[in-house]
């Protein structure tokens, strides 16, 4: 495949990344409406909130860093974009390089740093708040999830590409079914809502406490571009999941898995209230910690 087709193909699933990131997340939305006896907004309102604010005028508080402040949310944006694009490849054409992985835990981290930058250049008291929630969360929920990941790389041989480690449960067996991977699945599983930031993590916006927190100030097409990395990312997280723990090269099977992933991501933010940040911290260094630190110990298993 030549480099002309690749941008192409990259400009398509970007494309393709947002429209359904946007359309789950309207599902989501809906059902989460109705499980609260609600009605709800119709499943294509996020694509018109998006219509809107890049329409509205875009306001720059006057003690914010600028610099920061505009490339914050952009960076973020293309993060979890390029992220994406690397797991499709990886799993539709076998494209695949040695690294990609950590090329992508990499990437994942950009969004939440965006925010965490965002929120703290904009010079507001509230949206430090938020950035402040948003960094000590990180603190909690990264190190567990990358560690999962890590796992995964020692099980497939010290592979680090995503397309080996797809491939190589054809031979060596499913890792979800491991007693190693199940626990290392469950771990990542937590480490991904945080690193979605919905309830019970929701920490760093928490509208009803902060009133959005770290995204306070901003305004247009700016705020549209942090609403788009959450729908992005909402693709792209459970792909990951999918990728690493599953390694299924048939698309119906894709589908159904993640559907599977995002009804129990419906279920955990349904079914659980916001945690403080201390509760927060100690779940992730408490809890998870324990849980990994089992499945490297079960690793052979």
């Amino acid at each position: 495949m030549n480099i002309l087709n690749v941008v192409l193909l990259s400009i398509v699933w970007s494309i393709f990344l947002i429209a359904a990131g946007l359309l789950i997340l309207g599902v989501e939305r809906k059902i989460t409406a109705r499980l609260q006896w609600r009605v709800g907004p119709p499943w294509w309102q996020n694509f018109t909130d998006i219509i809107k604010l890049s329409a509205k005028e875009t306001s720059i508080p006057e003690r914010a860093n600028r610099f920061i402040f505009i490339f914050a949310p952009i960076v973020s944006f293309l993060g979890a974009l390029a992220a994406g694009v690397i797991i499709i490849f990886s799993l539709l054409y076998g494209i695949s390089f040695r690294g990609d992985l950590i090329t992508v835990i990499f990437l994942l981290t950009l969004p939440y740093s965006g925010l965490i930058l965002g929120g703290s250049s904009s010079g507001n008291a509230l949206a430090s708040v938020g950035s402040s929630r948003a960094l000590k969360l990180t603190l909690a929920c990264e190190l567990p999830f990358i560690a999962s990941l890590v796992l995964i790389i020692l099980k497939s041989n010290l592979s680090t590409s995503i397309y080996n480690i797809v491939n190589m449960q054809k031979n060596t067996g499913i890792n979800f079914f491991s007693v190693s991977g199940f626990i290392a699945f469950f771990v990542a599983f937590w480490g991904s809502i945080g690193k979605l930031g919905i309830v019970p993590f929701d920490l760093a916006e928490a509208d009803t406490e902060i009133a959005g927190g770290a995204l306070f100030e901003y305004s247009g097409i700016l705020l549209g571009f942090f609403k788009l990395t959450k729908a992005v990312l909402f693709i792209v997280v459970p792909l990951l999941l999918i990728a690493s723990f599953f390694g299924s090269f048939n698309v119906l099977a894709w589908i159904l898995e993640y559907l599977v992933i995002f009804l129990l991501l419906i279920i955990v933010k349904n079914t659980n209230p916001r945690l403080r940040i201390d509760q927060s911290l100690r779940f992730f260094w408490k809890v998870i910690i324990i849980l990994i630190i089992a499945s490297f110990v079960f690793m052979k298993i």
